[in-house]
C-alpha cells in the first residue's frame, strides 16, 4: 500500500496551486489590459487624424485649394509619431500619399463598411500597421477614400518584451511563493511537532504528564484535551493493574502461608492419622478459596475481553431465586436473617451466568444484614426492561465508596480481609455478567441499607404475571 503523501507537502502544493491560479489571473488580466490600452490609443489617435482631414476634405472645391490642403494634410500629421496618410479621389486617383510607404495593396472593405470607418491591421515585409478606411464626401470629385495608418511596430516590441518579463515574474512569484508556503507550513506545523516530542517521551512512568490546551493553537486545542483524556485513561488503567498485581499477590499470599506454615508444623513431629486428616482438611479448605479466587478472576478476564452469554433461554426469575433461597436458607437462619421475594419477571439470557450473578448478590446481602433483619429481592417489568432490586438492612456505604463497589479485590472495609468476606471479586462478576446481558447495575445505599438496582432487557411478547410474595 502506498503510503500517503505528508501533510507539508499537501498544504505546500495547495498553496502553490493557490497561488499559480491567482498571479495566472492576474498576468492574464494585466496583458489584455495592456493590449487594449495600445489598442484605444491607437484607434483614438486614428479617429483625431481622420477627423481632421475629413473636416479639410469637405471644403474642397478646387485644384488650386487641393495644392493648399496638401500642405495642410502635411501639418495634420505632424505631432503624430508614425502616422501615415493616403487619399484618393471616386476615380481612384491618388491625392495624396506619406512618403516612403505604398497603401496600393491595403484590402479595401466593403462600401457599406467604409461609410461608417473600417479599423484592421495591415502589414508589410518591414512594418505592421493598424488602419482606419473612411469615404469623406466632398464638393467636388467625391467622394474620397482616406487611409489614415499609425505604426504599431514599437507598440508590439513594447509588448512582447513585457510579456515575457510578466511571465517571467509570474514563474519566478510561483516558486517563490511554494518557497514560502512550505516555509509557512514547516512553522505552522511546529506546535504539531512539539506536541509529538511530549508524546515520545511519555512511558509508563511519567503517565502524569499533560498537555496544556491553552498553549497550543484553537486548532490543536481539541487533539491536546483528547490525548489529557486519553492519558488519564491509560494512567487509570495502569493503576488499577498495579492494584490488581498487588491484591492478587496479597490474596494468595494468604492461603499459601497458610498452608506452608501448617505443613511445617505436622512434619515438625509425629501424628496421628486422624491429625494429619484435620490438616488435610483445612488445607482443603485453603486450596478450595484459591481455586475459587482463580476462577472468579478467570471469569473477569473474559469478561475483558467481551464476555458474551454462550447459552441463552427465556429464564424466570422467580423460580431461579426461589432455588437460591432454598440453597442459602441454613445460613440465613444461621445468622437469623430472613429471605423475601416480591413480584415476578421473565428475561432471556444464560441460565448459569445469572444464577451467579443474583448469588453473588444474595451472599453479600446476607452477609451484611444484621441479625433479625431481611433481605428483599423485588422483580417488576417496564416498558422494555426487567428491574431485579436485591436490599439488605444494615450500616450505610458511605458516599465515596459506592461508585467503586464493584472494583476488583475492592473492600468498604479495608480490615476485613479474612472473616468470610471473599476477595473483593463478587460485585466485580455481577457487574461483568449484567453488561454482558445488555444490562447495568446500581448500587445506592442510605439510612435504610444498601439497594442493588439491576435492569435487564425484557422478554419480549412474554405474559404479564401476577406478582405474589413468599416469606422464606
Amino acid at each position: 500500500m502506498k503510503r500517503p503523501a505528508s501533510l507539508t507537502l499537501r498544504l505546500t502544493l495547495l498553496f502553490s496551486t493557490v497561488a499559480t491560479v491567482v498571479l495566472l489571473a492576474f498576468g492574464w488580466i494585466i496583458e489584455r489590459s495592456l493590449d487594449n490600452h495600445f489598442d484605444s490609443e491607437d484607434i483614438k489617435e486614428l479617429n483625431i487624424i481622420a477627423q481632421a482631414v475629413a473636416q479639410s476634405i469637405s471644403g474642397l472645391q478646387s485644384d488650386d485649394e487641393l495644392a493648399r490642403i496638401k500642405q495642410r494634410f502635411d501639418d495634420i500629421l505632424v505631432g503624430h509619431h508614425s502616422a501615415l496618410l493616403h487619399i484618393t479621389d471616386a476615380a481612384g486617383e491618388s491625392l495624396y500619399t506619406s512618403p516612403g510607404l505604398d497603401f496600393s495593396s491595403i484590402p479595401l472593405p466593403a462600401p457599406e463598411q467604409l461609410s461608417q470607418g473600417a479599423v484592421q491591421l495591415w502589414s508589410n515585409a518591414k512594418h505592421r500597421y493598424r488602419v482606419l478606411i473612411q469615404q469623406v464626401a466632398g464638393q467636388s470629385n467625391g467622394p474620397y477614400t482616406v487611409i489614415t495608418a499609425v505604426a504599431i511596430d514599437f507598440h508590439l516590441h513594447f509588448l512582447k518584451e513585457f510579456h515575457r518579463t510578466l511571465w517571467l515574474m509570474i514563474i519566478c512569484g510561483i516558486t517563490v511563493m511554494g518557497l514560502m508556503g512550505w516555509i509557512a507550513v514547516r512553522h505552522g506545523h511546529r506546535p504539531l511537532h512539539h506536541i509529538v516530542d511530549r508524546i515520545s517521551r511519555i512511558s509508563a512512568n511519567e503517565l502524569n504528564a499533560r498537555l496544556a490546551p491553552e498553549t497550543v493553537p484553537a486548532e490543536l486545542t481539541e487533539l491536546a484535551t483528547s490525548f489529557n483524556e486519553l492519558l488519564q485513561r491509560m494512567e487509570e488503567s495502569f493503576t488499577q493493574l498495579a492494584n490488581f498485581s498487588a491484591d492478587i499477590a496479597h490474596e494468595l499470599r494468604t492461603p499459601v502461608t497458610n498452608l506452608m506454615t501448617q505443613t511445617q508444623v505436622v512434619l515438625s513431629q509425629a501424628r496421628t492419622a486422624a491429625e494429619y486428616q484435620e490438616i488435610l482438611y483445612s488445607n482443603m479448605e485453603e486450596y478450595e478459596r484459591m481455586a475459587q479466587m482463580i476462577g472468579d478472576m478467570l471469569f473477569l478476564a473474559k469478561a475483558d475481553n467481551k464476555l458474551s452469554p454462550p447459552n441463552l433461554e427465556d429464564i424466570n426469575l422467580k423460580n431461579e431465586l426461589c432455588q437460591l433461597f432454598d440453597y442459602y436458607e441454613a445460613w440465613a437462619e444461621e445468622r437469623h436473617v430472613s429471605l423475601t421475594l416480591d413480584g415476578d419477571a421473565y428475561v432471556q439470557g444464560d441460565r448459569l451466568m445469572l444464577r451467579r450473578a443474583l448469588s453473588n448478590l444474595l451472599s453479600n446481602a446476607i452477609r451484611h444484614t444484621p441479625p433479625g433483619n431481611a433481605v428483599n429481592v423485588q422483580l417488576s417489568r417496564t416498558d422494555d426492561h426487567v428491574v431485579i432490586v436485591v436490599q439488605n438492612p444494615g450500616t450505610p456505604v458511605p458516599a465515596e465508596h459506592l461508585s467503586r463497589l464493584f472494583d476488583r479485590f475492592y473492600r468498604v472495609d479495608a480490615s476485613r480481609q479474612r472473616d468470610g468476606d471473599g476477595a473483593g471479586l463478587g460485585l466485580a462478576i455481577v457487574k461483568s455478567i449484567v453488561e454482558a446481558h445488555g444490562g447495568n447495575i446500581v448500587a445506592t445505599s442510605n439510612g435504610a441499607g444498601t439497594h442493588f438496582r439491576i435492569n435487564l432487557p425484557a422478554l419480549t411478547g412474554s405474559a404479564e404475571r401476577h406478582p405474589n410474595r413468599n416469606i422464606l
